[in-house]
């Protein structure tokens, strides 16, 4: 699945770089006013045998935390994602955990990759960063690599069932993942990393953090990074640069202001994906073509063609997602009473980017003709003198967002209450536009982010393969009531949040749709959430939750419909999903022990099945009906004996589709096609999954290996192709060295993914139907994305 991603523009980059500059030229002066009020701790406190400085706190996994909650949720913290590779995702950080089904196009993690939690693909989870939502506002999707950098990640949590009722999500059916950024610290330091590796992977990180300023109560951080890596088959890398900014201030323990400002900037060459056909055709480590087909001689006069080429064979360099974006936000939290607490959330994000395979062979007679609507205007695209050819240019979807947004809430404790109430809103405009550019003799294109160098057609408007516009306003109320019994030994949360996403498109003419249109659909939902959790003694508990949640409809529902009498018509009025989600579990936490069982059931009503061709970069929606999992998840660490820390997790998942589906069909004949599909076990979900950590440390080294089995999974929903199970080994070590007077917390880290070199393959796609043909009903094409071979990086990190 190639991203249709997001970025800045040349003058916003700009002003991102100037402000990152005044707020350190200012910190830095405010830090030099008062330099008498560093803190020294991290260098004066001793080292005793349960606290180490390597992983940062105390000796621990890092894979699980105590949890409160009455719903079923997870966390990771630092002292886990310092163990793993620097340039890794979150998405890779979340592999371990029961009930998560994680994979990563390679093994650096600066590709991207793919998730399913309890059988929601990740257009279906909520995905929050600092309580910003950065799920793509047009079709939900979830791009993990461009978040944060992992450095400054201080916790990553799953809630399996539900969404959190103030999560700001109009897309969330399966619960929600989310991402908290470490604040600046209260000491002054400079943090320089650097990691080397396989496949001329390089990193280099650079965080400063001024200390407190001369107030008492100010603190601010910068970080830069590098990274890039070559792919592992194929030509072509990962580039990103990646700036993360902070400032945090505390007026005192209640009041508070902390902002953010993440940004980043990659340019990835894209992996192929193909048919089992193809890898028993070319290979396991077959990919796009790494020398350019090239452009023929063109003749006035003559019909010129310019190579035809599958998919698979298209150059490389004509296969690239360049991306950029920014997400700025500001966490306020003011208490307004002495038992009321306010806390208001405003963000903006904004980006550009461009994705999917770019090469297209053109034909110079096929431009839109603006005054009738059809393809018939033409364009002497070789300069031949005529237009009759058929020539290779650069041309793909890119997306343009603006999305600001707001949440508040007020928290109020009254007698044995707490109560919450708020609002969400926020107003994203998704611009999704098809231009195209040149692409020279050695296949190169003119701005491989198709701003510059457009083809135009003859009346001096823009080419576009689809030219879209759709402003999704979205705003949520939610309240919660909390209510503690028995000396706080039972715990009832009942809660509703309301979700409202309005959505305006317009279908600008273009090549692929020649006229103009409008269309509006509004989506709403009362979701209802019941919690309680009881604590049976100091070390037991137990909780229960259900939930309905809900996602829209993505924006590409609109595109490319029939217009007639001037109004467009939308044949499948698609049906906002919902999912009713049921959790019962039991927690031990012990001073030997955490661990945490959970029994699910997931109801699904009108569920959304999403399509996607990696050819025309085209979607696809279809509604599945009904689908029912049920299955537990076990998960369970060790505090640690000796220096020996243990974590492991079992998940279990039976699902499958209630209903079978209908298609109409039109050849050979017209008929209604049923696919049986009823009992069918749900794409991309395997039964089982097992993860297991092993680590011993002392205070100043640590090793670990851990394994991740994954069961077989359905390709389709036919269940008439079968993804093989497999098990992925890594090994992670580290040593910090004594301390100097100029350096401190000088570390080398080792870390080996998929140590025994398993090969292994994740479909692309989790809503193919059938891969052989049910009677008349073609069959579909399952393609996929191949496991990275083992890669070996090092890094080594100090303060200063």
């Amino acid at each position: 699945m190639k991203h249709q991603s997001k970025t800045v523009s040349t003058t916003y980059r700009l002003s991102v770089i100037a402000m990152a500059c005044q707020l350190a030229c200012l910190s830095g002066a405010a830090f030099a006013q008062s330099t008498t009020q560093k803190q020294s701790s991290e260098s004066t406190e001793p080292i005793s045998a349960t606290q180490i400085t390597i992983t940062g706190k105390k000796v621990g996994m890092g894979l699980m935390v105590e949890e409160n909650a009455p719903k079923a949720r997870s966390t990771i913290t630092a002292e886990e994602l310092a163990k793993q590779r620097p340039t890794g995702n979150p998405y890779e950080a979340l592999e371990l955990m029961p009930a998560v089904n994680s994979f990563n196009y390679d093994a650096s993690g600066l590709f991207g990759g793919g998730l399913t939690l309890r059988g929601f693909n990740s257009d279906q989870i909520g995905a929050t960063i600092n309580g910003v939502p950065v799920n793509d506002s047009g079709n939900f999707a979830v791009f993990p690599q461009e978040f944060v950098d992992q450095e400054n990640t201080c916790t990553q949590f799953v809630t399996q069932g539900s969404t959190d009722v103030d999560s700001p999500q109009i897309g969330a059916t399966g619960g929600n993942f989310g991402i908290t950024t470490c604040d600046p610290s209260k000491t002054q330091r400079t943090r320089v990393m650097q990691t080397v590796g396989g496949l001329n992977l390089r990193k280099t990180f650079v965080r400063y953090d001024t200390g407190l300023w001369s107030d008492g109560r100010s603190r601010f951080f910068i970080s830069v990074s590098d990274a890039n890596v070559r792919k592992w088959k194929g030509e072509g890398r990962a580039m990103r640069d990646h700036v993360d900014m902070g400032y945090r201030i505390d007026f005192d323990r209640f009041n508070s202001i902390n902002a953010t400002l993440l940004y980043n900037r990659a340019i990835n060459n894209n992996f192929a994906t193909f048919s089992l056909a193809d890898l028993n055709k070319f290979g396991y480590y077959y990919d796009f073509a790494s020398k350019f087909q090239g452009h023929v001689t063109p003749t006035k006069g003559k019909a010129d063609n310019d190579p035809s080429v599958a998919f698979a064979d298209s150059y490389f360099n004509l296969s690239k997602n360049p991306f950029e974006n920014a997400i700025a936000s500001v966490v306020g939290k003011f208490r307004i009473g002495e038992n009321t607490d306010v806390r208001i959330v405003p963000y903006y994000w904004f980006g550009y980017g461009t994705g999917g395979n770019q090469q297209r062979l053109q034909a110079e007679n096929a431009f839109l003709n603006t005054a009738t609507g059809k393809n018939t205007a033409a364009v002497d695209l070789n300069g031949d003198g005529d237009t009759l050819d058929r020539v290779i240019v650069a041309n793909s979807s890119v997306t343009r967002t603006n999305r600001p947004g707001i949440t508040a809430s007020i928290a109020h404790q009254w007698g044995n209450h707490t109560l919450l109430g708020g609002f969400w809103g926020e107003r994203a405009t998704h611009e999704q536009f098809g231009p195209m550019v040149p692409v020279d003799a050695n296949g190169i294109a003119a701005d491989i982010w198709l701003e510059s160098d457009r083809i135009k057609r003859p009346d001096g408007s823009l080419f576009q393969s689809r030219n879209w516009r759709t402003i999704s306003t979205a705003y949520q109320f939610f309240a919660q009531d909390t209510m503690s019994f028995v000396e706080d030994k039972l715990l009832i949360n009942v809660g509703v949040r309301v979700p409202t996403m309005k959505r305006d498109f317009t279908n600008f003419a273009n090549e692929g749709a020649g006229v103009d249109y409008k269309i509006s659909r509004s989506y709403t939902e009362v979701l209802p959430q019941l919690g309680a959790r009881y604590q049976i003694d100091y070390n037991n508990q137990l909780f229960a939750s259900v939930a309905k949640n809900m996602k829209a409809p993505p924006n590409f529902v609109y595109s490319a419909l029939p217009v007639v009498n001037g109004a467009p018509v939308l044949g499948n009025d698609v049906k906002a999903e919902t999912s009713y989600n049921l959790d019962l579990g039991y927690r031990l936490q012990s001073d030997a022990l955490t661990s945490q069982v959970t029994l699910y059931s997931v109801d699904f009503r009108d569920r959304q099945a999403t399509a996607y061709n990696p050819v025309t970069d085209t979607r696809s929606l279809m509604n599945v009906g009904k689908v029912k999992t049920q299955g537990f998840e076990l998960e369970a660490g060790n505090k640690p004996i000796n220096g020996w820390s243990f974590y492991g997790s079992i998940g279990y998942a039976k699902s499958e589709f209630r209903d079978n589906m209908q298609f109409l069909v039109t050849s050979p004949k017209r008929e209604v096609i049923t696919l049986p599909i009823t009992g069918n076990q749900l794409t991309n979900t395997p039964k089982w999954k097992y993860g297991l950590s092993v680590s011993y440390e002392q205070a100043n080294w640590y090793t670990r290996l851990k394994a991740k089995y994954t069961g077989e999974q359905q390709a389709t929903m036919m269940n008439d192709e079968l993804v093989p199970a497999y098990t992925l080994v890594g090994l992670d070590a580290g040593y910090q060295f004594p301390q100097s007077n100029w350096y401190k917390k000088l570390t080398l880290r080792l870390s080996i993914s998929n140590l025994l070199n398993e090969k292994y393959r994740n479909p692309s796609s989790n809503s193919i139907t059938n891969a052989k043909p049910v009677g008349s009903f073609a069959a579909s094409t399952v393609f996929y994305y191949m496991g990275a071979p083992r890669l070996t990086s090092v890094t080594l990190s100090a303060d200063f």
